[in-house]
Protein backbone atom coordinates (compact mmCIF):
# COMPACT_ATOMS: atom_id res chain seq x y z
CA UNK A 1 0.00 0.00 0.00
CA UNK A 2 2.89 2.61 1.02
CA UNK A 3 4.28 1.60 -2.30
CA UNK A 4 1.34 2.84 -4.45
CA UNK A 5 0.84 5.94 -2.12
CA UNK A 6 4.64 6.47 -3.07
CA UNK A 7 4.31 5.62 -6.78
CA UNK A 8 0.97 8.23 -6.97
CA UNK A 9 2.80 10.88 -5.35
CA UNK A 10 5.96 10.19 -7.68
CA UNK A 11 3.73 10.15 -11.00
CA UNK A 12 1.60 13.58 -9.60
CA UNK A 13 4.99 15.34 -9.30
CA UNK A 14 6.42 14.43 -12.88
CA UNK A 15 3.27 15.28 -14.24
CA UNK A 16 3.55 18.64 -12.64
CA UNK A 17 6.69 19.11 -13.35
CA UNK A 18 5.86 18.77 -17.02
CA UNK A 19 2.88 20.58 -17.19
CA UNK A 20 4.16 23.99 -15.84
CA UNK A 21 7.53 23.20 -17.51
CA UNK A 22 6.92 26.19 -20.03
CA UNK A 23 9.93 25.41 -22.02
CA UNK A 24 8.86 22.45 -23.42
CA UNK A 25 8.54 23.19 -27.10
CA UNK A 26 6.50 19.88 -28.26
CA UNK A 27 6.00 16.44 -26.02
CA UNK A 28 8.65 13.99 -26.75
CA UNK A 29 6.77 10.88 -26.04
CA UNK A 30 4.21 12.01 -29.04
CA UNK A 31 5.37 14.78 -31.00
CA UNK A 32 2.76 14.60 -33.85
CA UNK A 33 -0.31 15.02 -31.19
CA UNK A 34 -2.17 17.98 -31.79
CA UNK A 35 -4.16 17.69 -28.78
CA UNK A 36 -1.15 17.42 -26.50
CA UNK A 37 1.11 19.82 -27.73
CA UNK A 38 -1.34 22.33 -27.91
CA UNK A 39 -4.18 21.70 -24.79
CA UNK A 40 -0.77 21.12 -23.00
CA UNK A 41 -0.16 24.43 -23.38
CA UNK A 42 -3.49 26.75 -23.40
CA UNK A 43 -5.18 24.48 -20.63
CA UNK A 44 -3.43 25.44 -18.05
CA UNK A 45 -5.15 27.51 -15.14
CA UNK A 46 -4.79 31.16 -16.81
CA UNK A 47 -4.40 30.54 -19.87
CA UNK A 48 -7.87 30.64 -21.47
CA UNK A 49 -8.96 33.11 -18.81
CA UNK A 50 -6.18 35.64 -20.01
CA UNK A 51 -7.62 35.14 -23.44
CA UNK A 52 -11.07 35.32 -22.64
CA UNK A 53 -10.23 38.43 -20.35
CA UNK A 54 -8.52 40.03 -23.60
CA UNK A 55 -11.31 39.16 -25.50
CA UNK A 56 -13.84 40.63 -22.88
CA UNK A 57 -12.03 43.94 -22.99
CA UNK A 58 -13.75 44.99 -26.27
CA UNK A 59 -11.04 47.01 -27.30
CA UNK A 60 -7.50 46.25 -29.46
CA UNK A 61 -5.31 46.48 -26.88
CA UNK A 62 -5.00 46.03 -22.83
CA UNK A 63 -2.69 47.22 -20.69
CA UNK A 64 -1.17 44.72 -18.12
CA UNK A 65 -2.72 46.15 -15.04
CA UNK A 66 -6.03 45.87 -16.14
CA UNK A 67 -5.40 43.02 -17.00
CA UNK A 68 -4.80 42.51 -13.16
CA UNK A 69 -7.23 43.90 -12.28
CA UNK A 70 -9.57 41.61 -14.00
CA UNK A 71 -8.20 38.73 -12.44
CA UNK A 72 -7.38 39.82 -9.18
CA UNK A 73 -6.64 36.02 -8.11
CA UNK A 74 -3.79 35.25 -10.36
CA UNK A 75 -0.43 36.82 -9.36
CA UNK A 76 1.77 39.31 -10.75
CA UNK A 77 4.53 36.53 -11.69
CA UNK A 78 2.06 33.63 -12.81
CA UNK A 79 0.18 36.93 -15.04
CA UNK A 80 3.82 38.02 -16.65
CA UNK A 81 4.72 34.27 -17.45
CA UNK A 82 1.25 33.41 -18.93
CA UNK A 83 1.22 36.53 -20.77
CA UNK A 84 5.13 35.22 -22.41
CA UNK A 85 3.92 31.81 -22.79
CA UNK A 86 0.70 33.08 -24.58
CA UNK A 87 2.62 35.20 -26.72
CA UNK A 88 6.08 32.88 -27.62
CA UNK A 89 2.91 30.37 -29.00
CA UNK A 90 1.18 33.67 -30.77
CA UNK A 91 -1.97 34.15 -29.34
CA UNK A 92 -1.55 37.67 -28.59
CA UNK A 93 1.46 40.00 -29.38
CA UNK A 94 3.28 42.06 -26.90
CA UNK A 95 3.78 45.93 -27.22
CA UNK A 96 6.14 48.32 -24.98
CA UNK A 97 6.00 51.85 -25.57
CA UNK A 98 9.13 53.37 -24.46
CA UNK A 99 7.71 55.94 -22.11
CA UNK A 100 8.27 56.80 -18.35
CA UNK A 101 6.91 54.91 -16.52
CA UNK A 102 6.80 51.91 -19.63
CA UNK A 103 3.72 50.94 -20.66
CA UNK A 104 2.96 47.35 -22.56
CA UNK A 105 -0.41 46.65 -23.79
CA UNK A 106 -1.15 43.17 -25.30
CA UNK A 107 -3.44 42.20 -27.57
CA UNK A 108 -4.80 38.90 -29.45
CA UNK A 109 -3.57 37.49 -32.78
CA UNK A 110 -5.82 36.61 -35.52
CA UNK A 111 -5.06 33.03 -34.44
CA UNK A 112 -6.78 33.48 -31.12
CA UNK A 113 -9.71 35.09 -32.66
CA UNK A 114 -10.23 32.20 -34.71
CA UNK A 115 -9.88 29.96 -31.78
CA UNK A 116 -12.56 32.29 -29.75
CA UNK A 117 -15.65 30.82 -30.80
CA UNK A 118 -14.58 27.38 -29.90
CA UNK A 119 -13.77 29.13 -26.47
CA UNK A 120 -16.92 30.53 -26.31
CA UNK A 121 -19.33 27.39 -27.10
CA UNK A 122 -16.94 25.72 -24.35
CA UNK A 123 -18.03 28.58 -21.91
CA UNK A 124 -21.67 27.97 -22.81
CA UNK A 125 -21.63 24.15 -22.69
CA UNK A 126 -20.00 25.09 -18.82
CA UNK A 127 -22.41 26.85 -18.06
CA UNK A 128 -24.75 24.96 -19.19
CA UNK A 129 -23.27 21.90 -17.08
CA UNK A 130 -22.17 23.23 -13.76
CA UNK A 131 -24.94 22.68 -11.53
CA UNK A 132 -25.12 19.11 -12.91
CA UNK A 133 -21.53 18.54 -12.67
CA UNK A 134 -21.15 19.53 -9.23
CA UNK A 135 -24.15 17.94 -8.01
CA UNK A 136 -22.69 14.40 -9.21
CA UNK A 137 -19.02 15.68 -7.67
CA UNK A 138 -21.28 15.93 -4.52
CA UNK A 139 -22.85 12.51 -4.88
CA UNK A 140 -19.34 10.62 -5.61
CA UNK A 141 -18.01 12.44 -2.83
CA UNK A 142 -20.32 10.81 -0.48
Amino acid sequence: MQLKVYLLTFVKQIETQYIMNRAIIEDTVYPDCPIRNILARICDKWSLLVIYTLNKAGKENTRFKELQREIPDISQKMLTVTLRTLENDGYITRTVYPEVPPRVEYALTSRTRSLLPHINALIEWALENKDAIIKDRKKANK
